[in-house]
């Protein structure tokens, strides 16, 4: 299987091209707007600092920083063309998500962003990096984590066979629960969420 290359030509069309694209300006807002409410909600405060892993060119960070300015955004990716195009514009840093450890990141974040990545991991990567991102989340974190018998639009070249119930076992086995749409509460805000709240508790 060869891997992939997040070149320029990959995120123009699957970000650009409207022939190709699934994820438009204004889905992406949707998705930072519900994002950064649900962590407002039980962090009962501004949402301050977000990690974003497998960010592309993080399209996010103009987004929540329109809306809360004095948020401070970092994200990581491993397209040296996203990154050398838009780092320093966007604070985007070069790593692999089994890399966190050794990114030089901050010890915690408000909103930990995994969107449309954890389903192209392998499950090595998974192992090694999803127990740096949780150590890392004080506060909530948004997991798109779609399991194999989900018809995916877009990109499906190399995504990773998975059911649900592996990922409800990985978030369960490090400590995460569910509060709706991909959100997901961290350790110290765990026991913050009703049982109607955590919906289905199936392993």
């Amino acid at each position: 299987m060869s891997a992939k290359s997040y070149d320029q030509s990959y995120f123009n069309k699957w970000y650009r091209d409207p022939a190709h694209r699934v994820i438009t300006p204004a889905t992406a807002r949707r998705k930072a707007h519900l994002a950064l409410a649900v962590a407002e909600y039980y962090l009962e405060h501004p949402v301050r600092t977000v990690l974003d892993v497998g960010c592309g060119e993080g399209h996010w960070q103009p987004i929540l920083t329109q809306l809360r300015p004095k948020l401070h955004y970092t994200g990581v990716d491993s397209s040296p063309y996203a990154v050398e195009r838009f780092g320093r514009r966007r604070n985007l840093i070069l790593g692999e998500f089994s890399q966190l450890d050794h990114l030089g990141l901050a010890d915690a974040y408000d909103l930990i962003v995994c969107s449309d990545t954890l389903y192209y991991l392998s499950g090595p990567e998974v192992t090694r990096g999803f127990g740096a991102l949780v150590d890392r989340l004080a506060g909530v974190a948004f997991l798109e984590a779609y399991a194999s018998d989900v018809a995916l639009r877009g990109d499906i070249e190399n995504l990773e066979p998975r059911t649900d119930a592996f990922y409800r076992r990985l978030f369960r086995r490090h400590g995460l629960v569910s509060c709706g749409s991909h959100c997901y509460l961290g350790p110290e805000l765990a026991g913050c969420a009703t049982a109607l709240e955590q919906g289905s508790r199936r392993p």
